[in-house]
């Protein structure tokens, strides 16, 4: 049997299983009148399948590949907006609708598709309701996908290529598969995970009598088929394929490079800075839109306080994004394992002025209960201590520094002529200084953070929301937390940039949007019940000072002061999107911290305990379905612990095919 049969062959039984798996037990008539008319397409890495706006006339089904949706704006700008992998159908809509095409699907890889033209999908939804059922459900799942926004679907094939000297790749893929193993056995049941290199191609190709070093033309054509079909046939028994790219630039590490969905640049950190002859050769000339993901993954040793230089080795690459790793910890690979199965854990931290200390507390209960934080991202004092969490520090070492850093009052430099801002905000630039310096060791960017981080500020400039990733962190934070009125705005590339609590002071929808986040944690601050004042005129600035100079208890005007009153309504519109980013968290909290003032900076200890006491309330209250999927301990562990101790041991090592170096997970 030559290779063009036997790949038909395999793709006619793989099309059954998908078959099965869309629509389950169809009506054999259905089935019959489906097999029949479905044609087969073959489409290239780079290859469009359709435009938008065009008139749809067919829809697919995605037997094996990958291919990407992309969407263009008013202004022809585009924007990717989803991908679609194995057993997915493309193309429906248009059909149930009649409507123009959506979107513009481009094949991220070389991918296998089935086609059904629309003169044969009206008979055969008339001919079957659970083909009819079937289709429908797939188009609800779509949507509520969208407006979850989770645009990167799970990756299958995932290449792995050293692009640095001192990487040890296969200890890496080992230790890689194992993790992406247990992660998919534990969220949906199994975990069949197979490394595959070089050395395994060659030796099945020699296994069936074909050379891949024989000079004639149609021998390797016929060769690189038969590469293809193995590749596919290990593809869809298992739920993810490592492929293990070689040292250089050879033809094996092209293949990697084009048949995966998602490529990992494995690293050494302590490596010089350069673009490895694999990028230079198969990555950095790609045509637009034909490029899979890359992702850049630093290896560090154990003992490393924190990333330094980051920015250097991005600048030279067009990632999609970047991890840093120390190998020889399990907590580490396992948190690469989450990004890649898209269950990786999102925390999200609103604005509230010193009421931002309760994020602490609920941090702490996260850690006791076992919960590892992969992505963090926050608003205004949010956006400060998440970079806590992103440092990776322990919890002793983190309370220790917020207890130094806001020692001083952080808004006590009052403008005695404030032509732009209440504060002058020096103190807070020192505050924020020293804690960076003291928490790290050095004037750090973002990405030289542990975990991966972002920050929301509101863009006075465009007047619009602006999610920060990059740059220096002191910067950023202090452009999300300088409120309007009360802090000078911040100036970043040329632009005026002030808190983000304006725009979204609880960014739950940045969250959702972050590859590989599967669950989003919230911790809100908002207060649920605006302020209420005896009806009648407003007071007298002499009768306003008067009451003020009353004890609290015996006050007659419940008024905020002119600090609160300024750094709360700045944040109105973000408090009417409450309950929208409340329906966007898998596990919310929400700390009843009525009476601690947003400036009560001096009340630290009494804040965290506060969020830790309401943490603990909402933890307990956790079922063991979502307990599985955030990493949570069946039981609560002791107080006082940090949730790190025990990740290194216990965990079972994966299955080995003696003699061809696959490990199966």
């Amino acid at each position: 049997m030559d290779s063009s049969t036997a790949r038909q062959r395999f793709h006619d039984e793989l099309l059954a299983r998908h078959l099965k798996t869309i629509f389950g037990e169809v009506e054999p008539t259905a089935l019959a009148h489906l097999r029949r008319h479905l044609r087969w397409i073959e489409i290239a890495g780079g290859e469009t399948l359709m435009h938008q706006g065009e008139q749809g006339d067919s829809m697919y089904l995605i037997v094996s590949g990958r291919l990407r949706a992309y969407v263009r704006g008013a202004d022809g700008s585009e924007r990717m907006v989803g991908e679609m992998a194995r057993g997915q159908t493309v193309g429906e809509m248009s059909l149930y609708t009649g409507e123009p095409r959506a979107a513009t699907v481009v094949a991220v890889r070389d991918s296998v598709l089935v086609r059904l033209g629309k003169s044969e999908f009206v008979p055969l939804l008339e001919s079957s309701a659970q083909v009819s059922i079937a289709l429908t459900r797939q188009i609800v799942q779509r949507l509520k996908g969208e407006q979850r926004q989770q645009a990167h679907e799970r990756p299958v094939a995932i290449g792995l290529v050293p692009v640095t000297a001192g990487v040890d790749a296969v200890a890496f893929a080992t230790d890689l598969a194992q993790q992406i193993g247990e992660r998919l056995a534990q969220t949906q049941g199994q975990g069949r995970v197979r490394i595959v290199d070089a050395a395994q191609v060659h030796q099945a190709l020699a296994d069936a009598g074909v050379s891949l070093d024989d000079a004639d033309p149609e021998a390797q054509a016929d060769a690189s088929r038969r590469v293809a079909l193995l590749l596919d046939e290990i593809e869809a028994t298992h739920d993810a394929v490592l492929l293990l790219a070689d040292a250089g630039p050879t033809a094996w590490t092209q293949r990697c490079c084009r048949h995966c969905d998602e490529l990992m640049l494995l690293a050494d950190a302590a490596q010089p800075v350069a673009l490895h002859a694999v990028e230079q050769q198969f990555l950095m000339h790609r045509p637009p839109r034909t490029e899979v993901s890359e992702l850049l993954v630093l290896l560090h040793p154990a003992e490393r306080r924190a990333p330094r230089g980051t920015a250097a080795w991005l600048e030279r690459r067009p990632l999609a994004g970047h991890v840093h790793l120390r190998p020889a910890l399990a907590r580490d690979m396992a948190r690469m394992a989450r990004l890649l199965t898209r269950t990786a854990v999102g925390l999200v931290l609103a604005g509230g002025g010193a009421r931002g200390f309760a994020h602490l507390g609920v941090y702490r209960v996260l850690r006791e209960q076992g919960v590892e934080i992969d992505w963090v991202g926050g608003t205004s004092i949010g956006a400060v201590m998440a970079a806590y969490v992103a440092s990776d520090q322990s919890l002793d070492t983190v309370m220790a520094n917020a207890r130094s850093a806001f020692a001083v009052n952080p808004t006590g430099d009052m403008n005695l002529f404030p032509l732009l801002s209440l504060f002058k905000g020096v103190r807070l630039r020192g505050v924020l200084r020293s804690a960076v310096q003291s928490l790290v060791g050095f004037d750090a960017d973002i990405e030289d953070l542990w975990k991966n981080y972002h920050c929301v500020a509101t863009n006075y400039s465009r007047a619009c929301e602006q999610r920060i990733a990059h740059g220096n962190l002191v910067q950023a934070l202090l452009a999300s937390i300088s409120i309007p009125g009360a802090l000078p705005p911040v100036v970043r590339d040329g632009e005026l940039l002030c808190d983000g609590g304006t725009f979204n002071n609880f960014p739950v929808d940045q969250m959702r949007r972050m590859r590989g986040v599967g669950y989003v944690i919230g911790v809100d601050l908002n207060m649920r019940s605006p302020t209420q004042v005896p009806p009648g005129e407003l007071p007298g600035n002499i009768s306003l000072w008067r009451d003020r100079l009353r004890p609290s208890a015996r006050r007659r005007y419940r008024l905020p002061s002119l600090p609160t009153y300024l750094m709360t309504v700045t944040g109105l519109y973000s408090m009417s999107r409450q309950d929208q980013a409340q329906q966007g968290c898998d596990l919310y909290f929400h700390p009843s911290l009525e009476r601690v003032g947003m400036l009560q900076w001096k009340s630290i200890d009494q804040i965290v305990a506060r969020g830790y006491t309401h943490g603990k309330a909402v933890a307990a209250s956790v079922d063991a379905a979502q307990r599985r999927q955030l990493g949570m301990a069946s039981a609560p562990v002791g107080e006082g612990q940090d949730g790190q101790a025990g990740d290194d041991e216990g965990r079972a090592g994966p299955d080995v095919e003696p003699g061809r170096g696959t490990r199966t997970a």
